[in-house]
């Protein structure tokens, strides 16, 4: 009896930021469904990368966050496959599109501070932080930045190069793509100067976002896990940092069309997130079809319900 329960414990995996024991398993997901839906919602092949786990599960940890095991990243074959086909990057970096993350992270930012902004696509933040020193790192998008201001680096590798010289650290929408999140987090936090900031932004759970059935951007290999405030303000007391905001962000016109696919969709998920059903394949197309209309013929309701957070956190001396 007591073999059997040691290996029911052993099956339960831990938080990736605490360490503690998980508290529930929330879903269970076959690989073939999860590469049955990238395949019809994102036109991209992710077998190779998804098959080899067989099934995936969705736990829930003591901090609310929700995370998957395993955690299987995409690579970069597929965030070129799948981004180029959404023109995702375009739109996060044309003028026309304000981003409110930005624009509350800005705030946190002195005059004349050195900033790190880690997988910074085109660098669209630097354009909220004019009188900051720039360093945006991003290996998809440095070749195309006339300044040189972005580099061809992981944070990894860039905070045992240069080690901590910045008055503030970033990533928005960043620590939900990798399949280690603390250790991700603890890179950042090394390229910061004691007394310095921490932001982090991420997408919130629960959230417009994370109502929308079979959204499989949701799931892996693109989002591994889901933030809570709670969950943040543990992952900056495991860095050391004092959390001094978490900010939630209602949507702007880069998530517009999340706004109003949850809207209209017939099916509203709580408990369950993904089914192979075809009713909720058809509620997916359908909120897709008329929320892509409305997105292009409305704008963006002034009040959104949030659909993100931004962690500020202070670095201890």
């Amino acid at each position: 009896m007591a073999d059997s329960a040691r290996a029911a414990d052993q099956s339960i995996p831990p938080c990736p930021i605490t360490g503690a024991p998980a508290l529930r398993c929330v879903e269970r997901l076959d690989a073939a469904f999860l590469t049955l839906l990238w395949h019809h919602s994102g036109r991209v092949d992710v077998g190779p990368l998804l098959r080899p786990a067989g099934t995936f599960r969705l736990w829930e940890s003591p901090t609310g966050l929700l995370f998957f095991d395993p955690p299987v990243a995409g690579d970069a074959a597929f965030y070129r496959a799948f981004y180029g086909r959404i023109a995702a990057h375009d739109k996060l970096a044309g003028p026309e599109t304000e981003r409110l993350e930005f624009r509350q992270a800005a705030a946190h930012v002195p005059a004349g501070a050195r900033v790190l902004d880690v997988g910074c696509g085109h660098g669209g933040f630097r354009a909220y932080v004019p009188d900051a020193i720039y360093t945006g790192l991003d290996p998809n998008f440095s070749a195309e930045d006339p300044t040189g201001a972005i580099l061809d680096e992981t944070v990894e590798a860039h905070a045992a190069r240069v080690g901590p010289v910045y008055d503030v650290a970033c990533a928005f929408q960043v620590i939900e793509h990798v399949a280690d999140p603390l250790g991700f987090a603890k890179a950042l936090a090394a390229c910061v100067k004691p007394g310095g900031v921490v932001l982090i932004g991420t997408p919130l759970w629960p959230s417009p976002n994370t109502t929308i059935p079979n959204f499989v951007i949701n799931a892996p290999p693109h989002h591994l896990t889901w933030w809570t405030p709670t969950a943040l303000e543990a992952l900056a007391g495991t860095l050391g940092c004092t959390p001094e905001a978490v900010h939630a962000i209602g949507m702007d016109r880069h998530d517009s069309l999340i706004h109003w696919m949850a809207k209209v969709s017939p099916v509203r998920c709580r408990d369950r997130f993904f089914r192979r059903t075809w009713s909720w394949a058809a509620a997916l197309a359908f909120a897709y079809g008329v929320g892509t209309i409305l997105d292009r013929v409305l704008p963006v309701p002034k009040r959104t319900r949030p659909n993100a957070l931004l962690l500020a956190a202070r670095k201890g001396a």
